[in-house]
């Protein structure tokens, strides 16, 4: 058995397609009218509750018990970005966690979560670029010596643009 991609219950297809389109940068892979599949490796469906033979009644908005992750490599040109649509409504602003990165939390058209992380091989080479030891970086931002390591030696390269 292969695990396909997670897909979300959405109200508003157009709404939904322009969000991830616009405001996530991400590329529609396929497009059935009623089921998209993005770049990022998910989908959104349309009529879910339908398709699935459940009381539409019981999908619900905003249960907060999951999310969508993203990794951004430039985190404050993504708030600038953000800044562009008026119609984004916050989880939280953005903050920085214990293990250094910076994170914001925005809901999409249909209340689900979607955090966006500053990508943590960035937030390791920024502390590596300071000139902090291998160790030193992976005990701050609580990763693996061997992660800190690779973006160390550029084996991330495909990760950084910087």
């Amino acid at each position: 058995m292969k695990f396909t991609c997670p897909l979300i219950a959405v109200n508003n297809l157009k709404a939904s397609k322009r969000f991830y389109e616009e405001v996530l940068g991400q590329k529609i892979v396929l497009d059935l009218g009623w089921n998209v599949t993005f770049s990022g490796g998910f989908a959104i469906q349309f009529n879910f509750a339908d398709i699935v033979s459940v009381d539409k009644e019981s999908v619900m908005k905003r249960s907060h018990n999951f999310e969508l992750y993203f990794e951004e490599e430039d985190f404050d040109a993504f708030i600038e970005h953000l800044k562009e649509f008026g119609d984004i409504e916050y989880v939280h602003q953005p903050k920085k966690h214990e293990w250094q990165q910076r994170v914001v939390r925005i809901y999409d058209p249909d209340k689900h979560i979607i955090e966006i992380g500053e990508s943590m091989a960035v937030v390791a080479k920024c502390f590596l670029d300071q000139g902090m030891s291998i160790e030193e970086t992976a005990k701050l931002i609580q990763h693996p010596a061997e992660f800190v390591k690779a973006v160390s030696s550029g084996e991330m390269n495909g990760l950084l643009s910087t």
